[in-house]
């Protein structure tokens, strides 16, 4: 058995974190923690009553030490990057939630906050197994992707070498309300967004950035990428529609397919992608089409979890040499 920390408890990530672990054949919880520490995980939690019960710590990270091998942070940016410095001086693998340790130097402090550890954010892996498999195996610490990065790149790189660099990427992408997390604020009350959907931040959003780096590490091809987020009236569910331009004709469809016919996790499916397909799982589901060189891509994720929590327990059972598939949720929440 790995025993392992979940830090940054009270939100939705870790919520769905605590329902994967406890489940897990592989892993232990061993220490819950938030900011403040005190609770009960039930009072944070009340679907958790009589299922899982933890005293809350005041997150600790040499105490966290003496009790996990490995620690989820499921914190804000700039809250976590401190935090993991201590953890892997330590010796405890971290997988990290938020976007401390996602982006190159420049890019992270352009549009977060200045950087307190250089050294660890150089050696950190960008969490994405189907692209970064080899390396999450080796590193102790991996950066776990955006929610809209992760549905996004999933979707264009199959045909990195086929989109026309003349041409910007156009990618609109909506999320359930369970993105904008816990905290309410004027946007995400009820009267707000009950019967209405908007676009937020748009050209402007800090997954752009992610986007349009990973992009460019990968292919080695700087595109333009205009990427416009929507808020929905739904709990959880991503759905990320990208329109660009191809350099020649291709068969769309046997790329993809033949891009992911080793990942269980991606499924290629005939027709448009929905959201209660993948709500409640681990998969992406994606589709294509085609018209000439115009090429549609759409792909399908729970935020909550393939965007964060399950995605993050999959980085750590590749960590500890477990089966990548051990313990995730696959079954969606239908109907």
């Amino acid at each position: 058995m790995t025993k392992v920390a979940i830090i940054g408890a009270s939100g939705y990530t870790g919520l769905e974190l605590v329902k994967i672990l406890h489940a897990h054949p592989k892993f232990e919880i061993t220490y819950v923690g938030t900011s403040k520490g005190g609770e009960k995980l039930s009072e944070l939690h009340p679907s958790l009553k009589g299922i899982v019960e933890f005293d809350v710590q005041k997150s600790d990270a040499k105490e966290i030490a003496q009790v996990a091998d490995l620690a989820f942070l499921a914190l804000p940016h700039k809250a976590a990057m401190g935090f993991a410095k201590e953890l892997l001086a330590l010796h405890v693998k971290v997988v990290d939630l938020s976007a401390d340790y996602r982006l190159e130097l420049d890019t992270y402090e352009k549009h977060y906050c200045l950087h307190e550890d250089k050294e660890n954010l150089a050696n950190a892996v960008y969490g994405l197994p189907e692209i970064y498999r080899e390396e999450i195996a080796k590193t102790s610490l991996v950066a776990n992707p955006g929610c809209y990065p992760t549905a996004t790149l999933l979707g264009i790189l199959p045909f990195a070498n086929h989109i026309d660099e003349n041409y910007p990427i156009f990618v609109d992408a909506k999320s359930g309300l369970s993105g904008a997390g816990k905290k309410a604020n004027d946007v995400t009350q009820f009267v707000n967004i009950n019967e209405n959907m908007f676009a937020y931040n748009p050209f402007k959003h800090r997954h752009s950035p992610e986007i349009k780096e990973k992009l460019k590490l990968v292919t080695k091809k700087d595109f333009e990428v205009n990427f416009v987020p929507h808020l929905i009236p739904i709990t959880r569910g991503e759905l990320v529609s990208v329109y660009l331009k191809l350099n020649s004709k291709i068969d769309a469809k046997n790329i993809l397919e033949e891009f992911y016919k080793n990942e269980q996790f991606v499924r290629v499916r005939e027709n448009p992608v929905d959201l209660k397909s993948t709500a409640g799982t681990n998969f992406c589901d994606i589709f294509v089409a085609q018209n000439g060189t115009s090429l549609f891509i759409s792909s399908s994720i729970d935020n909550l979890l393939k965007g964060s929590s399950s995605g993050a327990v999959v980085n750590a059972n590749i960590m500890c040499g477990y089966e990548e598939n051990l313990g995730i949720p696959i079954f969606a929440y239908v109907p």
